[in-house]
């Protein structure tokens, strides 16, 4: 069986482990910055929702509460799927960590296609800003904040994940190549903790548009 040769580090690195080390604080400090962009979201979000709390709490019950549970088990199962695969990669089974990552990748696809669906299912009952968005009841403006966010924020999101996708495929091609070993893992590594970000990102949005007035 063919086997790739254990990569060397670039010319600025002394070491792998140093080019790793490096590779995971540039990751680190990226997704820094994504924390202070979603957050910024978040709080816009939680100062709105206390000024209107019945309001959103009301439009929050029009969402589609199945859909969202379902894509947050989707969710956590292929960030598990990553997470095993940077362990395989690492232990030199290169070949099933591609496996494990394209699985994830398609999980996306998955969670994006019913992000799509549901989408269109809100398009239709005139819930989306922008789209002759329509509510009944006396919580019109705060159900319009709502959704506005919900469309922003989900919209976003999906982006992220659009690129989580591309960035597993690619990855995974590179790990059936058997590119990745114990001493050369650093782009699998960086692609998990991005997709783990992403991840973490939508128990935070699911918790905060599914789940308000659904209680008692």
């Amino acid at each position: 069986m063919h086997k790739m040769p254990d990569a060397q580090p670039a010319f600025q690195f002394v070491d792998m482990r140093q080019q790793h080390d490096v590779a995971r604080l540039g990751m680190w400090v990226f997704l820094a910055t994504e924390v202070l962009f979603f957050g910024g979201l978040i709080l816009s979000y939680s100062a709105y929702r206390t000024g209107y709390p019945t309001g959103f709490a009301e439009a929050a019950r029009h969402t589609k509460i199945v859909i969202g549970t379902a894509n947050t088990a989707i969710l956590l199962t292929s960030s598990f799927l990553v997470a095993w695969a940077v362990t395989v990669a690492r232990l030199r089974d290169s070949r099933f960590a591609a496996l494990l990552l394209w699985t994830a990748a398609l999980l996306g696809v998955v969670f994006l296609v019913l992000k799509g669906v549901e989408y269109s299912a809100e398009f239709n009952e005139h819930l989306l800003p922008g789209f002759g968005f329509a509510f009944s009841g006396p919580h019109i403006h705060a159900a319009h904040l709502f959704f506005s966010f919900y469309l922003v924020a989900t919209g976003l999101h999906a982006v992220h994940v659009a690129v989580g996708i591309v960035v597993l495929v690619v990855i995974g091609l590179r790990a059936h190549q058997r590119a990745y070993s114990d001493l050369y893992h650093s782009p699998i590594t960086v692609a998990g903790l991005y997709w783990h970000f992403v991840d973490l990102v939508w128990i935070f949005l699911f918790a905060l548009i599914y789940l308000p007035g659904r209680g008692g």
